[in-house]
């Protein structure tokens, strides 16, 4: 049942009666009617917008504010509005500087019962929200719906500023903030600002040097869950997707659908200094750096200094000689990732980079800029079109 129906119905009984069991008594033969719809699961009063159905015909009129945003409850003292009574009524409490809940354990202070009881399970651990598709539990049904996406195959929600699609509205209502929302969190080591308190924390670990998230499989520990569950895929041997331009393997359809924007020449992410644009937000925040001249990351052995972490770790590695990525073919190691994956080409013959001129192919973009040397001042071959 919708929490606004059932609250209303709540204020419409007057009597509290057991419904499973017959012989219920009610004072009013309103309730009695209203309480054979609910046993029977009736719902006579739909919304003409999006087909929603409610048991009374006054919920059915306060739903249809969502659609007209009608909000006829305002706050007195800062103006917000809202559809329902008891969404003011709460929304006072902020203006009371008095938070009566308090946590026993740590002190903490909340103006709502309910933000305690959430918070109290950040201390036992409790995560009673499962995931039915992959198991994963969380502590707010909040952060299950949200990550109930990476399942969802449809995203009918789109933002018209950028084009991400989420599989839940509030999950576009929550990503519109980054457009709309001025930054008035400040970074007091690099003076980096942000639109809310939770991604300045974030960013915060990138001085701290904290890595609170954990792998249980090799003890590699990272700043963001995110990049705990993207390091997992790497002990996952099923990895069902792949790509049908690469043959790249990747353990979901959203990995696969970010790596496609490789191929295609899909670029949302525009800087708006130089007009460089990007298929993935955090390479233009990385490119961003490049403008502002940020260089928070140091390398402890020479002091050289980097705009990124991890170009930081890259650059290391010339000094430790660490070679992680190792080919599985002939055993080579190598120090960056994307040298590994260039040399991989040349086992599989690969050729990705092709002359347009003569057809020749190269497995790296250097050797086809080198090659192209040797026609210069010869025109390129014109496409051939066939007729039908």
């Amino acid at each position: 049942m919708d929490p606004l129906e059932e609250y209303l119905q709540k204020e419409a009984q007057q009597t509290a009666v057991s419904t499973s069991s017959p012989g219920s008594l009610f004072t009013k033969r309103f309730h009695l009617k209203l309480h054979m719809q609910s046993r029977a699961g009736q719902k006579p009063y739909s919304c003409d917008v999006c087909d929603a159905s409610f048991t009374l015909s006054y919920v059915l009129k306060i739903h249809k504010r969502k659609h007209t945003g009608e909000k006829p409850y305002s706050c007195e003292m800062c103006r917000s509005s809202f559809r329902i009574q008891p969404n003011l009524n709460r929304h006072m409490l902020k203006h009371i500087k008095e938070k009566p809940f308090a946590c026993t354990t740590c002190g903490a202070q909340f103006l709502y019962s309910s933000r305690l009881k959430i918070h109290l399970r950040t201390h036992s651990g409790e995560k009673p929200f499962t995931c039915d598709a992959c198991g994963s539990s969380f502590t707010q049904n909040a952060h299950l719906k949200r990550h109930m996406e990476i399942h969802t195959v449809e995203k009918p929600y789109s933002c018209k500023v950028c084009n991400l699609s989420f599989g839940i509205k509030p999950n576009l209502t929550a990503h519109m903030h980054v457009h709309t929302a001025s930054p008035s969190y400040s970074c007091q080591v690099c003076g980096s600002k942000f639109v809310n308190n939770y991604l300045l924390k974030r960013h915060m670990r990138s001085h701290s040097g904290e890595k609170p998230y954990t792998c249980g499989a090799c003890g590699l520990s990272f700043t963001q869950n995110a990049h705990l569950k993207r390091h997992m895929e790497r002990h996952t041997e099923d990895k069902p997707v792949s790509c049908k331009v690469c043959r790249t393997v990747f353990s979901n359809k959203y990995c696969l659908k970010t790596h496609m924007a490789t191929h295609v020449g899909e670029k949302h992410y525009s800087c708006e200094t130089c007009g460089s644009a990007f298929s993935q937000n955090s390479h233009l925040k990385r490119h961003l750096k490049i403008h502002s001249g940020e260089k928070p990351y140091s390398c402890q052995v020479c002091g050289s200094k980097f705009s990124s972490n991890y170009v930081l770790k890259e650059h290391v590695r010339t000094h430790t000689g660490e070679k992680p990525y190792v080919c599985e073919t002939c055993g080579t190691s190598f120090k960056q990732n994307s040298h590994l994956k260039t040399h991989m080409k040349r086992h599989t013959k690969e050729t990705a980079f092709a002359c347009q001129v003569c057809n020749s192919s190269f497995t790296k973009k250097t050797e086809l800029k080198k090659h192209m040397h040797t026609h210069k001042g010869k025109p390129k071959k014109k496409p051939v079109i066939s007729k039908k």
